[in-house]
């Protein structure tokens, strides 16, 4: 285990417009945490600089196809469908194309990285940027090189490890160092936490909350992911009792199915607080639909609040468990006052601005 007041020891966000984008995001989310609805989990591109062979696919066929990409303005169309304020974004692995050497995938990866920032200055008040990083793509020195800048100079709170797709143990040498760099800087690690593949079970998330036990962890999905429903049964029901256990450990619904989504929201709302603010909604856009999401998420809360009449005996015996504030905060306010927090500790360790900016 270590300590996070050992290692949260340096850098912090140095960049002006880093620092000022942060302030402006934090200060945004603190005064509309009551009223925002907000996806946690949206990949966006560069559509305009698509690599040839997605490309052709992405201008040849109006269908959807795996990871089809959205641009910040397709985003935000779909957002205005699904009645979502904001919206987390980081990129879409399914189209940023590495070209070989571990060189060219990490300035590949930076440029994707950059067009989420981009876009989250161009829109401050609908996205809340993320980065993402590769350490089999790109190797441990590159990947670590990458993370502070994508803290330090870009202003990133959160940054994404994808060990499931890129084929590596979520708590193995590889991932544990990536994971100590990002919270040496004061960032917040995420992964893909599901059961499509075996290298995110749930004693390896287990591992990394217990290394920094002071420290957020977000877990993407909940067990969910590419799996089939049967595949992600048995994580699914680990990964429920194993928030409830591991309090820094954070959720956010994707690529979930929605019968054990009801489920988790029940077991967290009645283990009270803080649990029942550890979870937060998504759609893994474009890998799901914000509109078929955020539309059954507001009717599945609408259940919960007519609870006389629900199938669940426990929200049934329990009236008033769900009210109109607790669905609001799963629906965004728990997510907003998450960032707005941990954005403000994250601005008060850094140096005078005077000493570190440009």
């Amino acid at each position: 285990m270590v300590s996070a007041s050992d290692e949260s020891n340096g850098h912090a966000v140095t960049s002006r417009t880093a620092i000022e984008a942060a302030e402006r995001l934090q200060r945004h989310l603190e005064t509309h945490a009551g009223q925002l609805v907000i996806d946690a989990d949206t990949h966006i591109t560069d559509v305009d600089s698509l690599h040839a062979l997605p490309r052709h696919r992405y201008e040849t066929t109006p269908d959807y196809y795996h990871g089809r990409p959205i641009s910040a303005e397709d985003a935000i169309l779909e957002m205005d469908m699904a009645g979502v304020d904001m919206a987390l974004v980081w990129q879409n692995p399914a189209t940023t194309v590495y070209g070989g050497s571990l060189d060219a995938n990490t300035r590949t990866l930076t440029q994707a990285n950059r067009y989420v920032l981009d876009s989250a200055l161009r829109y401050p008040d609908r996205f809340i940027p993320a980065g993402w990083v590769d350490a089999k793509a790109c190797g441990l020195d590159y990947t670590l090189e990458l993370v502070e800048k994508l803290v330090v100079d870009f202003g990133f709170l959160i940054v994404k490890l994808n060990p499931a797709q890129n084929g590596y143990p979520i708590n193995g040498p590889l991932s544990l160092a990536v994971v100590d760099r990002i919270v040496e800087l004061g960032a917040i690690p995420a992964f893909h936490f599901g059961a499509d593949t075996p290298f995110t079970p749930a004693e390896g998330l287990r591992c990394v909350a217990e290394r920094y036990p002071e420290r957020p962890v977000i877990a993407v999905h909940m067990g969910g992911g590419g799996a089939g429903y049967l595949e992600a049964e048995e994580l699914y029901r680990v990964a429920r009792v194993l928030g409830l256990e591991c309090p820094n450990i954070r959720y956010v619904f994707s690529a979930k199915r929605d019968t054990h989504i009801e489920t988790d929201l029940i077991a967290y709302q009645l283990a009270g607080e803080p649990f029942c603010r550890h979870l937060f909604c998504g759609s893994d856009a474009p890998y799901g639909r914000m509109t078929w999401n955020f539309g059954g998420f507001r009717a599945m809360f609408q259940s919960l609040i007519d609870g006389a009449a629900h199938t669940d005996a426990r929200v049934r015996a329990r009236p008033g468990l769900f009210t109109q504030e607790a669905a609001q905060n799963y629906m965004g306010g728990n997510f907003a006052r998450f960032v707005a927090g941990e954005y403000r500790r994250l601005l008060a360790a850094q140096q005078p601005c005077s000493l570190r900016c440009p």
